[in-house]
């Protein structure tokens, strides 16, 4: 197994994750097979309790694995399933070195953090490796880690150890390090400053391990004499210093380490050259280009909860540009915080509030995304029922979903104090309930989670058509409340139509209203399978309708062309 390590350093949030997918698309480019492994310092065990204003999104995997977001974009870039072991936390590593420890595995022996932590982490990452991720057989050719923070955080200090001696017991033509570092132009002089990443490739040698590559993160290009200066002081070959600049979207990312000629210094240092091939990356290139160009757009209101910090809705963004290049547009998103919709805000917050209905009313769709907590929640309520009323475009996803149940028994039914037990344990019209199978005490893994079935009860419904006439569809939850089924008639003798179910039958997975043009509901994300070049079927659906172009879409798809 090769290695490819990347770290970060001078400051967080430089786009390791980005610049590690980025590593994996053209390494795949070039005919080898990619796994990947972030790792994460944190001591929580995953991600699924750490609220998004902290985290950003908690991205879903196959198995059920509530993750960090950087995940996503590796399933996203690469077109992989990773598994909730590909994510590394400290949480997990002590977890398991101390479930060993009370089993008596260590025999008696005093339990530190090196030998047992370091050794922890190294057996962690090598069999991890060894899984492959991308439907073929056997171990895949490389493996991207990376790891998470800064270079120099005390936290991350064990597992910089567990690597060093990782890329000691592999040798080196196994191990390649990249180190990932800021460039920052003061604005009194000027001048791109070296200084920064000189101390953080100090600090990385000085524990042990030296960096093969330096991918430079900066506004404009790099100078030549900057690279200059880096080479001589970070003891990095000039050609290895790679500089990643700002640039139009993401996907340029692959392209401008191809033309940097990344992958003959990668491959070069994994004694790869020959098994690999010139890299192809003529589709994603296609992609890029194609959205640079576009210049028509669609207005998507997005009702949410966290509109401050656009991280925590990550893949719903992503799976909305997906389906908008598609279709030759660029997304124009607006973010609607929930609570300015509200009849309170009117009182304390008028502007907030006008510019929130100003806002709603000019977009050409709606979305509601998933969420916790009753924050807002009248808000998305009201966004549901203009939308609903005003044959508006509707997508709501999982608390979104729920959302316009109850809004629907409240407007249409007459139920005036139907809600979900999550916001009002006293309803006495429950139209959303707590799952049978959740736990109430613990927070971490508890939920209904991972890949699941539905089974479309009917292939005359929208969603059918959209996911090509399938009688199922296997996408990820992540919910502890449901639809009441014991309200299912009412609400469909009303209108409303549950067209998706679990295997049992007793549990609500896809809703449309026949007489909207797109009304539909769903309790899955389907966010977390959207791929570039495969749009969700459902987000798809959403931007086709907002276009007027989704009768003309689904019926080309029934006559095969």
């Amino acid at each position: 197994m090769k290695y490819v390590l990347i770290s970060g350093g001078v400051v967080s949030g430089l786009g390791k994750g980005v610049t590690a997918s980025s590593i994996g698309v053209v390494l795949k480019a070039c005919g080898l097979r990619v796994t990947s492994i972030k790792i994460d310092p944190y001591l929580n065990i995953d991600a699924g309790t750490m609220s998004p204003f902290e985290h950003g999104e908690v991205f879903v995997l196959d198995d059920g694995g509530e993750v960090d977001l950087d995940l996503g974009n590796y399933e996203r870039f690469l077109d992989v399933t990773l598994t909730k072991d590909n994510n590394i936390t400290t949480g997990k590593i002590y977890q398991s070195v101390l479930e060993k420890e009370r089993r008596g595995d260590y025999l008696g022996k005093t339990v530190q953090v090196v030998p047992h932590i370091t050794d922890a982490i190294k057996d962690w990452v090598q069999s991890v490796a060894a899984i492959p991720v991308d439907g073929q057989e056997g171990p895949a050719d490389v493996c991207v880690i990376e790891l998470g923070g800064t270079v120099g955080d005390i936290e991350s200090m064990p597992f910089i150890e567990a690597l060093r001696q990782l890329s000691f017991s592999v040798g080196p033509d196994n191990f390649c390090l990249i180190h990932v570092s800021l460039i920052p132009v003061l604005g009194v002089v000027g001048e791109q400053k070296t200084k920064p990443t000189q101390h953080s490739v100090r600090e990385l040698r000085a524990l042990g391990l030296t960096p093969h590559l330096l991918a430079c993160r900066s506004a404009e290009p790099l100078l030549q004499n900057t690279k200059d200066k880096l080479s001589q002081f970070c003891h990095v070959p000039v050609e290895n210093i790679l500089n990643i600049h700002d640039v139009p979207n993401i996907w340029h990312i692959p392209l401008l380490l191809r033309n940097q000629n990344a992958h003959h210094s990668i491959l070069q240092q994994l004694n790869l050259l020959e098994k690999a091939t010139s890299p192809a990356l003529q589709q994603w290139t296609k992609m890029a280009e194609t959205y640079d160009n576009i210049t028509d757009s669609v207005r998507i209101a997005m009702v949410g909860k966290y509109v401050g910090l656009t991280d925590s809705y990550l893949s719903v963004i992503k799976a909305l540009l997906h389906a908008c290049v598609a279709l030759s547009l660029r997304p124009s998103i607006d973010w609607i915080a929930a609570s300015d919709l509200e009849d309170d805000s009117a009182k304390s917050t008028p502007q907030a509030y006008a510019t929130a209905w100003e806002t709603l009313k000019r977009a050409n769709c709606v979305l509601v995304p998933g969420g916790f907590g009753d924050r807002g929640v009248k808000g998305m309520m009201l966004a549901a029922k203009y939308a609903r009323e005003n044959n508006v475009p509707y997508l709501g996803i999982c608390l979104g979903m729920q959302i316009s149940v109850i809004e629907f028994a409240r407007s249409v039914l007459g139920l005036e104090r139907a809600n979900s037990v999550e916001f009002d344990a006293q309803t006495p019209n429950p139209v959303v309930i707590f799952m049978p199978e959740g736990s109430r005490t613990h927070m971490g893994s508890t939920m209904r989670l991972g890949s699941r079935r539905t089974l479309l009860q009917t292939p005359d419904c929208i969603t059918s058509k959209l996911y090509g006439n399938s009688a199922y569809v296997d996408e990820r939850h992540r919910h502890r409340y449901e639809v009441n089924p014991d309200v299912i008639r009412t609400l469909e003798e009303a209108g409303l139509k549950f067209v998706g179910k679990d295997e049992t039958g007793n549990r609500m997975e896809i809703l449309e209203l026949p007489s909207h043009p797109y009304y539909v509901g769903v309790q899955f994300h389907p966010e977390f399978k959207s791929r570039p070049a495969r749009p969700s079927a459902l987000f798809l659906g959403l931007i086709l309708a907002a276009t007027g172009k989704l009768e003309a879409y689904v019926s080309r798809r029934q006559n095969g062309s």
